[in-house]
């Protein structure tokens, strides 16, 4: 049975709810994502927020660990150096009205002729603006969720979505249909009953040699802006997105972009603050009161001549003591996280802007550009001129 694709909307509502008008506040201050990354849709400092302040522990077999607060004020800026350097980009690619039972797979690749076949390194969101339905990733993860839950896919991979026992699944390129706004498709799918809204959006980042980083995130990530303690800026996101995705006005696509990056933004900030106790990877790094307020050092000064005693003074901790734990959580000496840290800001600048080799070199600490050529070549595979040319790194890279 075939329904009518559009969203409900009543005024400013949504789900019962009223939308919060300060919420405009983050469209107009929006020009740097660290900033939204440290405060609520009232423009209040988040660095001090009880989510911050009682991150997770650190590993029992550290020794010596300082005052946690300050790995509660290191980690957010660092997560937010990281993201400023990828170039997030967001959008929303379709809005869909199911009624169970119903099935679709969304695949790995699209079609040529859609929008998301023209991007790379891609992460992708699904809005449940009403009903419910289950998740499956192609590794067999399976979430049930309902209405006001946000599920982020981190690696976009095929997937596939249900309610009810649908008599097969739909392969859903093939069920889109252009929608009001451009860019925006939709879907009119399922057998009649039970019904759920679904709206999906996409983050694209420009190449990020930090593979690594990301890859310590789970294939699915939920969150459900139902719980109170979720807060204002996620809800009052969710709601706009669902009230504006078939309002084909001049600017909606932008705004629905920059919200897109907005819960990106505050997924993993959430996700930062729950990780377990003995966690690994760069995330569980940001919770850990030395090796948190290293990466914010460098990554708030990557030209600094760091040498590894000057940077585990300047944590608070003993070269010794850095090491160790730097290994832990990332596998890697503390000077070699450096190295690549500066290799990915230049491979940035060398990718989207037009200084000179030389003058990026000596801008990411470089006293010469043979020095920074040959080290460009060992993270990457490639020179910074082939680089700078489109050329794409080795998958051997580290982050």
């Amino acid at each position: 049975m075939q329904r009518s694709t559009h969203f409900s909307r009543q005024g400013q509502t949504w789900d019962g709810q009223t939308w919060d008008a300060p919420f405009l506040l983050y469209l107009i201050l929006w020009p740097v994502i660290p900033r939204i990354a440290l405060s609520d849709h009232k423009g209040r400092d988040l660095s001090a927020e009880p989510a911050f302040r009682t991150m997770t522990e650190t590993p029992p077999s550290f020794a010596g660990t300082p005052d946690r607060a300050a790995a509660a004020m290191a980690g957010p800026d660092a997560l937010s150096q990281m993201l400023r350097a990828v170039r997030l980009t967001g959008s929303v690619f379709f809005g869909g009205y199911f009624t169970a039972p119903f099935g679709v797979i969304s695949p790995k690749h699209w079609d040529e002729s859609t929008a998301l076949a023209r991007l790379r390194h891609i992460s992708v969101f699904h809005l449940i603006a009403a009903g419910r339905c289950t998740f499956e990733h192609a590794n067999g993860e399976r979430r049930e969720i309902m209405a006001g839950d946000i599920l982020l896919l981190p690696f976009a991979g095929e997937h596939r979505f249900w309610n009810g026992t649908p008599p097969e699944f739909a392969f859903a390129p093939d069920i889109v249909r252009p929608g009001p706004i451009e860019g925006v498709d939709t879907l009119n799918y399922g057998g009649g009953g039970e019904e759920t809204r679904i709206i999906c959006g996409y983050l694209e980042s420009s190449e990020f040699l930090f593979t690594p980083v990301f890859r310590t995130l789970p294939q699915m990530l939920v969150e459900k802006t139902s719980n109170e303690k979720v807060g204002a800026l996620m809800a009052s996101t969710v709601r706009e997105i669902a009230s504006l995705v078939e309002a084909a006005t001049p600017g909606t696509q932008t705004i629905l972009g920059r919200m897109m990056e907005l819960l990106f933004v505050e997924v993993l900030r959430r996700h930062v603050s729950r990780l377990p106790s003995g966690s690994k990877g760069w995330f569980a790094a940001l919770n850990d009161p030395i090796v948190g307020r290293a990466l914010a050092l460098v990554h708030a000064d990557p030209a600094r001549k760091w040498t590894a005693d000057d940077l585990a003074r300047a944590a608070g901790s003993s070269r010794t003591v850095l090491a160790e734990r730097f290994n832990a959580l990332l596998g890697r000496p503390p000077i070699d996280y450096v190295t690549s840290w500066r290799i990915q800001l230049a491979a940035d600048r060398l990718r989207h802007g037009t200084d000179t080799i030389a003058g990026i070199a000596a801008d990411v600490g470089y006293e010469s550009e043979a020095a920074f050529s040959r080290a460009f070549k060992r993270e990457t595979g490639l020179t910074p001129g082939r680089w700078r040319n489109g050329g794409d790194a080795d998958s051997h890279l580290r982050g």
